[in-house]
């Protein structure tokens, strides 16, 4: 349905500080092919990313070696963000391929049902769900789709 005003209409970006922006960028942008849009400002180390469909959509922000790592195990907050890398399977394997050939390690392969997801990390330990949505899934008639059981993935 339609959000009423001032109600949320969409997650509009993430912002994420990451150690060492150039290492991201090149993250970001080379492994997963997500366009970066901002030039890069003196004094200012951050950068913007955006496949199109808002002003930016993932903002870093650099904050340097000595800043405290994500902690380990069971903790607090975000646990992964999802990308969408479009409708087939050929286009998740497209996707598979790339992180292969830049030796990104997969850290999990699931079939949700409404979608096929791989999750890797990023430089910072930023967990990420790549993911295609899975043609001919009604998940908007069916909610129930959603959470269906989860099953290995195979490619």
């Amino acid at each position: 349905g339609t959000a009423m005003s001032g109600e949320v209409q969409e997650l509009g970006h993430l912002v994420l500080y990451v150690r060492d922006l150039q290492r991201s960028v090149e993250f970001y942008q080379n492994v997963l092919g997500w366009p970066l849009i901002s030039p890069s400002v003196p004094g200012m180390p951050a950068a913007a990313f955006s496949g199109g469909r808002t002003h930016h959509e993932l903002l870093l922000i650099e904050v340097g070696p000595t800043a405290a790592p994500i902690p380990a195990g069971r903790r607090i907050g975000l646990y992964h963000f999802g990308l969408k890398v479009g409708d087939s399977d050929d286009d998740l394997r497209a996707a598979l391929a790339r992180l292969v050939e830049a030796d990104v390690p997969i850290i999990g392969a699931t079939d949700h049902n409404v979608t096929h997801s791989l999750y890797i990390s990023d430089p910072d330990g930023n967990e990420i769900e790549l993911y295609i949505d899975v043609p001919g899934v009604d998940w908007r008639n069916d909610p129930m789709a959603l959470l269906a059981p989860a099953r290995p993935l195979s490619l």
